[in-house]
C-alpha cells in the first residue's frame, strides 16, 4: 500500500527544487530582478547641514523616484569621515548600504592617518562622482571687522603678526576643509589654531557664534550664510572663480598665493563585491538626474558642479586625487594622531 508523502516533506522538496533553480540563475540577473525591494541607506560620514549631507539629501529623492524605493540618509560622523566609511566597508555588498564618500575619506585620510580602519581602494566599489565643489575662506563678520580683515592679504598680514591667535574651524581632521587650511598655512608661513568638528554644520554654528574665527568651508554649506550676511567671504580655494559667486576672487589671485588650489569632491560608494549591474544602474540613474535641467541648476546654484561619470572614470579620478593629496599632506606637514 502506498502512503502519501507528508505535506512537510513535499514542501521541503519544493523548496529544494526552487533553491536549485535559483542557484542556476546568474547572480547579477537575480540581484537586478530583486533590487531594491526595501529601503536603501546612504551613510553620510559627517553631521547634518554640511555639504556631504546637503548633496546626499538632494540626490536621495531623485534615486527614490528612479527606483521606486525610499533612500534613507544615515548620518554617522566621526574621525574625519572614517567612522561612517568603515561601517559601510564592513556592510553586506547587496546594494542596500551606500556611502556618500568624499575627497577626505577616499583620497586624503590614507596619507593623513597613521592607521586606517579600512582600505579606501580594496574595501569599496566606486559608483559615481556626485559633485565637485570649491571651498571658500570665510570669517566671522564681527571678528573680521574688529581686526580690519577685508581680504586674503589682510588675513595673511594679521596671522603672521599674531601666530596662533586665530581659531580655524574644520569639519574634521583629514577633510579637504582641514587640508585647505593646512595648505594655506604652509604656503603663507602663518599659524592658526585648528579646531576639528564632526561636520561643517556644528563648525559653522560656532563660527557664526564667534567661538571660531575662520574656516575653509565647502561652498554649498557656507553659501546661504554668506548671502544672509552671517559669514564674510574672502576668496574661493579653487584655481578658477566659482560661477555661484563670481565676485569672489581665488586665493591665488587675492593673496596672492601662487598655485593655491584645494577643491572638494563627493561620490557614491558601495562595499567591495557589490554586483556590477547594481553599480551601473545606480550610476546611470544618477547621471540621468544630473541631466534634468531643474536638478542640475539647483546644484550649480549651490556652488556644486554635477558629476555623473561612469564607474571606470571615477576610479581613475580617485587614483589621481589620492596621489595629489598625498603630496599636499606631505608638503603641509599635517598629521592626525
Amino acid at each position: 500500500m502506498l502512503h502519501p508523502r507528508p505535506a512537510a516533506a513535499l514542501l521541503k522538496r519544493r523548496h529544494l527544487l526552487l533553491g536549485a533553480g535559483a542557484s542556476c540563475l546568474p547572480s547579477a540577473l537575480f540581484a537586478q530582478a530583486a533590487w531594491p525591494n526595501k529601503p536603501v541607506r546612504i551613510v553620510v560620514p559627517f553631521a547634518p547641514a554640511g555639504t556631504t549631507d546637503i548633496l546626499a539629501r538632494a540626490l536621495a529623492p531623485e534615486l527614490g523616484k528612479a527606483f521606486g524605493q525610499v533612500f534613507i540618509i544615515d548620518n554617522r560622523p566621526g574621525a574625519g569621515g572614517n567612522l561612517g566609511a568603515d561601517m559601510v566597508a564592513k556592510s553586506a555588498p547587496d546594494g542596500y548600504t551606500l556611502l556618500m564618500g568624499t575627497v577626505g575619506t577616499h583620497a586624503i585620510n590614507a596619507a593623513l592617518y597613521p592607521k586606517m580602519p579600512f582600505d579606501p581602494v580594496r574595501d569599496f566599489t566606486p559608483i559615481v562622482q556626485v559633485a565637485g565643489v570649491p571651498n571658500v575662506l570665510v570669517m566671522n563678520p564681527a571678528k573680521a571687522e574688529a581686526l580690519k580683515i577685508n581680504s586674503v592679504a589682510d588675513l595673511i598680514r594679521y596671522a603672521r603678526a599674531h601666530p596662533g591667535e586665530l581659531n580655524m574651524a574644520s569639519s574634521g581632521n583629514g577633510t579637504s576643509i582641514h587640508l585647505s587650511g593646512e595648505l594655506f598655512k604652509s604656503m603663507t608661513g602663518t599659524f592658526m589654531t585648528h579646531f576639528p568638528y564632526r561636520g561643517s554644520g556644528p563648525a559653522l554654528l560656532d563660527l557664526m557664534g564667534g567661538t571660531m574665527d575662520l574656516m575653509f568651508d565647502n561652498l554649498p554649506s557656507a553659501l546661504p550664510q554668506i548671502k544672509a550676511g552671517k559669514l564674510k567671504a574672502l576668496a574661493v580655494t579653487s584655481a578658477q572663480r566659482s560661477a555661484a559667486v563670481p565676485e569672489l576672487p581665488t586665493i591665488a589671485e587675492a593673496g596672492p598665493v601662487k598655485g593655491f588650489d584645494a577643491s572638494s569632491w563627493f561620490g557614491l560608494f558601495a562595499p567591495a563585491g557589490t554586483p556590477a549591474d547594481l553599480v551601473n544602474r545606480i550610476q546611470q540613474e544618477t547621471a540621468k538626474s544630473f541631466a534634468a535641467p531643474a536638478f542640475k541648476e539647483r546644484l550649480l546654484s549651490q556652488g556644486a558642479i554635477p558629476g555623473g561619470q561612469p564607474p571606470a572614470e571615477f576610479v581613475a579620478f580617485i587614483a589621481a586625487e589620492t596621489k595629489k593629496w598625498a603630496q599636499v599632506v606631505k608638503a603641509s606637514g599635517a598629521k592626525v594622531d
